[in-house]
Formats: structure tokens, sequence, C-alpha cells
């Protein structure tokens, strides 16, 4: 017999072999296991990643790992410093904090634009400021104008209709208008990083809230989804609303007449008030925010305050001390004092908003 005659013979009894049935089933089921030990593997490796990762949007620093302890140690039984879920609490400022602010404040574009809408039918603002000046797109006289053209503008622009109308108009506002120095609309400028830190808080059994000097309906109308925040959980300024039976189809109306200012020492009035637990975690970028990181740092439980400093004047805008929006002055200076964590836009973060992700 040559070799390969030999050959052939060896070859047909393997094969003879392997489709025997229970050889071939025990044959596929070890190649199953295999393939799917496999994916098993690059799947869990991939989750680990995340785990390991959690803010894949933060650059390696003292900032991201002072986040990432602070949470370690509070979500961990065995810590000295656990913290029990019922009162993991986290309360975040909006303008500044969560999405951009200048170089005014959005709510206040949202108003110069309503301004403009309903000109042709107050004639007589050409000649009476503030109007004048949103109407000449002067905001050198708008901020000459000070808080009481602000409040101005707000009785005329947030006011007299109902809620639901009010939702609608915003949201139509935020769909369909962008921002007149950058060309984007104006939910492209939320920060990917803050993102990021909301969902891993959450994924850490945090509740979080945000507590912003805004009007609460306003914000309500544009950040449940975005931030993942529902609207009960949304804290904000508010002015007074009335209920109408209105022929048996119930409205709440706006009235021209503000209730809160949910700003400094609002703040953790109103996270009393509607939270009635103190947060153990606290964010924020301006001296409007202080009251609130001093209530968080007042609690008997290990407090986490955090500070976002705009440094960033290339890929958003930096300003601190001196700035008429958003000012971080004091603030500032008892974070340094009391140690609590500053963000630095320009080196913590490696982008600044969603879209950069795709560029």
């Amino acid at each position: 017999m040559n070799i390969n005659h030999k050959k052939r013979n060896i070859m047909n009894k393997i094969i003879k072999f392997l489709i025997t049935p229970s050889i071939f089933f025990i044959t596929v089921t070890l190649l199953w296991f295999v393939a799917g030990c496999s994916s098993v593997v690059g799947k869990n490796t991939g989750e680990l990643s995340n785990e390991t990762n959690p803010l894949p949007s933060w650059n390696k620093s003292n900032t991201k790992s002072s986040i990432i302890d602070f949470v370690e140690a509070v979500t961990n039984e065995n810590s000295e410093y656990f913290i029990p879920v019922a009162d993991r609490i986290a309360t975040f400022d909006n303008d500044g904090t969560l999405w951009s602010e200048q170089p005014t404040y959005f709510q206040l574009f949202f108003a110069m634009d309503r301004i403009k809408e309903l000109a042709p039918q107050h004639p007589e603002w050409k000649n009476e400021q503030p109007f004048k000046a949103v109407l000449e797109n002067d905001m050198k006289a708008l901020a000459a104008s000070g808080y009481e053209g602000l409040i101005k503008l707000s009785k005329v622009t947030h006011a007299g209709m109902t809620t639901n109308d009010f939702k609608t108009a915003v949201k139509n506002w935020v769909a369909n208008t962008k921002h007149p120095a950058k060309n984007r609309y104006y939910t492209d400028f939320v920060y990917q990083p803050m993102l990021e830190l909301l969902d891993y808080l959450r994924a850490n059994g945090f509740k979080t809230y945000i507590v912003s000097g805004g009007t609460v309906d306003f914000i309500r109308a544009i950040f449940t989804d975005i931030y993942g925040i529902p609207s009960e959980q949304i804290i904000g300024s508010t002015i007074k609303t009335k209920f109408d039976f209105n022929n048996g189809n119930p409205v709440i109306k706006r009235l021209p007449e503000l209730d809160f200012i949910d700003d400094k020492e609002g703040k953790p009035l109103n996270i009393n008030k509607i939270i009635g637990k103190k947060p153990i975690f606290s964010v924020g970028n301006s001296d409007g925010d202080l009251a609130m990181m001093q209530w968080t740092a007042s609690n008997s439980y290990k407090s986490f305050m955090l500070y976002v400093h705009h440094t960033d004047s290339v890929r958003e805008w930096a300003y601190d001390r001196e700035s008429h929006i958003g000012r971080l002055d004091k603030g500032l200076d008892e974070a340094a004092e009391k140690s609590w964590t500053v963000i630095d836009m320009k080196n913590d973060w490696k982008v600044i908003y969603p879209f950069e992700l795709a560029e």
C-alpha cells in the first residue's frame, strides 16, 4: 500500500468518526462554546473598559480622579463614607454648568426673539427701553437697563399665556433658532463631559436635580430628555400663575409677576423646600451657586463641591471674576480655601460639546 493510499484511509476514518451523531454534536457544541466565550470575553472587555473609564471625555487629571474617588467611597458598603442610595442627592446649576451662557444667558436670547416677534403689536416699543435696545440689537443699552429692564422683558415674554402655550413657544424657538455668534442650535452647546457625569452619578444610585436661576418652565421645556432628568427634578425661578377652569378645559395661566428667584440664597431655600434633603454632590460655575455649595458642604455625610471654571477661550469662552455673566469670584476663593474641586475646562475636558465627537 503506498503512502497516498494510507493517507486516504486515515482521512476516511477521521471523517466517519466526526460524522457520528454524538461526536458531531460534541464537536459543534465545543466550537459554539469557544465562539461564545470569545464573544463574551470581547463584550466583557468593553464593559470593563466603560467601568474603568466612566468619564471618557475627561482628561486624566486630579479633577477626574477626585470625582471617581468620591463616588467609589460613598457607594462602597465597606467604606466609612458609605451613603445610602436614598441620600445620594446631586444638584446641578444649568447656565454655564450644563450648557454655555455667553455672551448672555440663552434664555435672554429667547426673550429678545419673542420681543421682535411681538413688536408689530407694540409700535410704542420703538421708543421705549429696554424694548428699543432689543429691537436695535443694542446689547450695551440693554445691559444699561439693568435688572429692572430684564424684569420688563420677562413680564412681556414669559407671561400672558397658558403654561402649555409657553412650553410650545420655547420648544419651537429652540428647534428653529441658532446662536447668533456660533451659528449652531442652542442645544448643541450642552457639555458632553457633564452629560457623562450625570449618567455616571445615576449609574451609581444618585438622584440628579437641576437647581437653576433660569425659569423652571423654560428649562423643563428643553432639557428633560437631553439631561435625562424628569421635570419634577428640575427646580428654577418661577413667575406667579393662576388656575382657570376655562369652561371645563382647565388651564394654568402665567402672570406678569415674579414668584421666586432661584439664585444665590434662593437655591438652598428651594432645595430644602422641594427636595427636603441636603445634597452630597453639587456642581455650579458662579457666585450665584456659592450658597448651594455651602449648603452641600454642611451635610453630615461626606460631600463633594465642584465648580466649572471657564478657561477655554478657543473652544468656548474664558471668563471668571470680572464677567457680567456667570461671575466666579467669591466662589473661586472659597473653593481654594476649602479645597473644593474646580474644573479647568481647557485642560480637564477632551471635548466640550457633543458635536466635537463627530469632527
